[in-house]
């Protein structure tokens, strides 16, 4: 069995969004930035090259450039987490690999899609991941957005293997979170992924969350876990209403593009979603005026507390 310890990854970790130029090219510079302005925020990760990172929208060079970017920037101040998933096994070992050469903390990975693999498939394609390298790895379950179904006798046989300590699970039942949970052992990690749910699979039995809206705002979500960790779920749930009123809003605008753009109005330029990512329109910007506004109300007052 693994000698891997849980506490080793908890807390918030930022699903890491994209970084463009004014022509749509990789902006390292502005990674450097955010990175910068994430870590100052006071998290404890990142998730590199997942869904709101747009990983499967870039080349594989332009992935490996972002990665780079990250950790150079990082310098080891906070656990970095790649996802190396891909539509084909052969680039998924070549990300998985170049991981490990840059000195990630662990690697996750996607089903591959499309093609509807078996469980079969499914596992050997990570298998053959994990196996190219010495590196944790974290299964990503989303099966909304890769329409493959994780079930327990697929995960029961994965993590027999050593390296497989976590899961990030991103569906609506806090139950299936911990259900996993459950059949992974108190010494697995398993990281909520609904933003809207991080308290309840904190309480549930995640160690922690990976989110995209957490860029926008992570003051609330560090905000969120240091009230849990103090056992004070009450301010906890005050907390993360907040954040639900907000991610309600951003959901009635595109919401990768908002979260951009957001971003860029907090000080960090990040440009614009690649297509098919639908960007913001005219119309949608007294929303994401009143979106700014509410989470900066709400930055300022938990900073308030802070300094009380």
């Amino acid at each position: 069995m693994t000698t891997f310890n849980a506490d080793m990854f908890k807390g918030v970790y930022v699903a890491m969004p994209s970084c463009y130029d004014k022509q749509g090219t990789i902006d390292t510079g502005a990674v450097a930035k955010l990175v910068r302005y994430l870590i100052n925020s006071g998290i404890q990760g990142l998730y590199v090259g997942g869904s709101t990172g747009e990983g499967l929208l870039q080349t594989t060079a332009e992935r490996k450039q972002v990665l780079e970017a990250v950790i150079a920037e990082n310098k080891g101040q906070i656990q970095i987490i790649a996802h190396v998933g891909a539509i084909t096994t052969q680039e998924s070992v070549e990300l998985a690999i170049h991981a490990e050469k840059y000195g990630t903390d662990a690697i996750s990975s996607i089903p591959p899609f499309y093609y509807k693999p078996t469980d079969l498939g499914v596992k050997n394609h990570w298998l053959a991941m994990i196996e190219a390298t010495k590196l944790p790895f974290i299964i990503y379950h989303i099966p909304v957005a890769t329409g493959f179904n994780l079930t327990l006798g697929l995960f029961n046989q994965m993590i027999e293997h050593e390296q497989v300590i976590g899961l990030k699970i991103t569906t609506a039942s806090s139950y299936e979170l911990q259900q996993f949970k459950r059949h992974g052992g108190d010494n697995f990690a398993v990281f909520n992924g609904p933003d809207e749910q991080y308290l309840a699979g904190r309480v549930m039995g995640a160690c922690g969350g990976i989110g995209g809206t957490y860029g926008a705002m992570p003051e609330l979500f560090v905000k969120i876990e240091s009230c849990y960790q103090a056992d004070n779920i009450e301010e906890a749930a005050r907390w993360q209403f907040r954040v639900n009123e907000i991610i309600s809003d951003m959901l009635s605008v595109p919401i990768y593009a908002a979260l951009k753009e957001i971003i860029r109005r907090r000080g960090i330029d990040i440009g614009a979603p690649r297509l098919p990512i639908e960007p913001l329109w005219p119309q949608h910007m007294e929303a994401v005026d009143r979106i700014t506004a509410t989470i900066e109300r709400y930055v300022a007052e938990c900073k308030g507390y802070e300094h009380e």
